[in-house]
């Protein structure tokens, strides 16, 4: 593995001398995302060591408001792949897991006490969406640590109406993202982040500086990973051309509304989003 330096410059295109790398760390500055697998398997008990670790990840208030839901049925990940349309490495995963906000527990919960479920609003959908993150978070972080690799697919909410019958998620449950999971075939670069002076505010929110940054960070980016016309975002709305950087591509994907039936569908299943 490389040292402290050469992963902060890999991973941000920058030398960063006052960073601190200890060795603990570095295996997360050095994470990639994995997006075609080996036919091994995954055996069940290491995935579950690795969904315990998930799950000794922090929660709102100890609610512990989230599930997952394991597939391994070939032709059902299939099913799901196929309704994606643009990510055929989820197919070729052993495992593919949709981790999922949960509030109907809490409300069992209530009524297996007799008390009324009085929180069912925005700030519970929040939490449930925050608690399912973390521990999605410390799954991969887990699984990252053993070899493995990951790859959140957030496009299982694109297609709610098709995944959630087939998981058979209830009321009060819903897909926050996918996660498919196996043996890398191989590594993929690293990928380069946005500086952590634009990400990194100290005391105060300042962004004084973000036009000249983001046109370093573009040029940057440019030189090593350059926009690939297949990931051009709406080319149907804006037409393709070369030299798109970072940024432009971001504005694209941005000014054309994503899911934006989500709420209705939310509201369908049970949550007051007022």
């Amino acid at each position: 593995m490389a040292d402290g330096p050469e992963m902060l410059r890999a991973r941000f295109g920058l030398d960063l001398p006052d960073v601190e790398v200890p060795d603990a760390i570095a295996p997360l500055l050095d994470r990639r995302v994995t997006r075609r697998y080996t036919d091994q398997d995954v055996p069940d008990p290491l995935l579950d060591g690795l969904l315990a670790a998930a799950q000794s990840a922090p929660a709102k208030s100890d609610l512990q408001q989230y599930s997952v839901v394991v597939m391994r049925d070939r032709a059902r990940i299939k099913q799901v792949a196929d309704w994606i349309g643009t990510m055929d490495w989820i197919a070729s995963a052993p495992v593919f897991l949709v981790w999922c906000g949960d509030m109907r527990r809490g409300q069992r919960l209530c009524e297996r006490h007799g008390m009324p479920h009085a929180n069912n609003n925005l700030d519970t959908f929040l939490n449930t969406a925050v608690d399912c993150a973390l521990a999605m978070g410390a799954f991969m972080a887990a699984a990252e640590a053993v070899g493995l690799g990951t790859c959140p697919i957030s496009y299982v909410r694109s297609h709610i109406e098709r995944v959630s019958p087939l998981l058979g998620l209830p009321a009060g449950v819903y897909p926050v993202a996918g996660l498919t999971v196996g043996w890398p075939q191989f590594r993929r670069p690293v990928a380069m982040r946005l500086p952590p002076t634009v990400v990194v505010h100290r005391e105060r929110y300042d962004d004084w500086a973000l036009d000249a940054e983001i046109a370093s960070y573009d040029e940057r980016r440019r030189a090593r990973e350059p926009v690939a016309p297949a990931s051009l975002k709406n080319v149907d709305v804006y037409p393709p051309r070369e030299g798109v950087g970072w940024s432009e591509n971001v504005a694209r994907q941005l000014s054309v509304p994503e899911r934006f039936g989500f709420a209705a569908y939310l509201k369908t299943k049970g949550f007051d989003l007022a």
